[in-house]
């Protein structure tokens, strides 16, 4: 079977790059475009850092810069305390020679699925404004992508950023909001599996021994992580949560889904937490709950090892 178009909106952020670097590497995915929001770090940060990803990489992927703010909300702090300042770490920023596309990541997105209909994958692993405001441009996209997999919120496991929000949705539930009313096929990777994938030190010193390129950066950027979970979490290593988003769209056979519609709570001390509709008009969704674990963090691993 051809691979797979998908497009990763990102903010790169460790596991950022942990995803888009297999996402490059895999064989089953061909990579058609980065789109940038804030939430790890600032937009701009994001699109340097996304530019730097497929230089070390070598490989030729548009980077669409995107919004700077949420929809609605005012904007919520970076998380630099999970990524590093500069979104890698301790790893010193790259200097990429490259710039971003002159379309913004929304008319990059709208023009890319409007060329390909029914062949688009939506990869959001970041806040999701920029798919919503792709969706108010122009509401045919959602007719036309093949389908949208998104890492954030959860059903059952509670929140990381609060104690009912994961991240990614709390940044712009507005906008989450709109991606879970809009008519496409929707499938939803939460920490429901995410906190379940974990990966620690020796998994990723065996990646720099491997790999030492893609590897090696990623073992030096997840020092980082590995301290946060360490302090936050209670263990030395890291969840898994971009990579786990990517990987089930190239082996969506790892994953267990229920089905039904969501919706975000946009205010008040709920903000950003993700709950099941019991409105029958919105579109269902596909929820991730069950996971293999340990099949997805090896297809992480011998993918990236692959990248000698």
């Amino acid at each position: 079977m051809p691979a797979e178009k998908v497009i990763i909106d990102t903010d790169p952020g460790i596991d950022d790059a942990m995803a888009i670097l297999f996402a490059i590497v895999h064989d089953d995915i061909d990579l058609i475009g980065l789109t940038t929001i804030f939430g790890n770090v600032t937009t701009d940060i994001a699109t340097r850092n996304a530019l730097a990803l497929t230089e070390l990489s070598g490989v030729d992927v548009p980077v669409a810069r995107g919004a700077y703010v949420p929809l609605v909300q005012e904007a919520l702090p970076v998380a630099d305390f999970v990524h590093g300042k500069e979104g890698f770490g301790e790893v010193p920023p790259f200097a990429p020679s490259g710039s971003p596309v002159e379309q913004t990541a929304a008319d990059f997105i709208c023009a890319t699925v409007n060329a390909n209909p029914g062949e688009i994958i939506l990869c959001p692993v970041g806040p999701l404004t920029n798919l919503a405001i792709a969706l108010e441009q122009d509401p045919s996209i959602a007719t036309k992508v093949k389908s949208v997999t998104v890492m954030g919120g959860s059903v059952a496991a509670g929140g990381n950023a609060t104690p009912f929000a994961e991240a990614n949705i709390w940044q712009d539930p507005h906008a989450a909001r709109a991606v879970f009313e809009a008519s496409w096929d929707v499938t939803l990777v939460g920490l429901d599996v995410t906190h379940k994938v974990i990966c620690g030190p020796a998994d990723f010193a065996g990646l720099a021994d491997a790999a030492p390129k893609l590897g090696g950066f990623l073992n030096d950027a997840a020092q980082f992580y590995f301290r946060f979970h360490e302090k936050h979490d209670g263990f030395y290593g890291c969840h898994m949560h971009d990579p786990t988003a990517v990987i089930s769209i190239a082996r969506p056979d790892l994953f267990t889904l229920e089905h039904g519609p969501l919706d975000v709570i946009v205010e008040g001390d709920k903000a950003g937490q993700t709950i099941k509709s019991s409105d029958t008009f919105r579109p269902r969704a596909n929820l991730c709950m069950g996971v293999d674990d340990n099949a997805v963090r090896e297809v992480f691993l011998s993918t990236i090892k692959s990248s000698f």
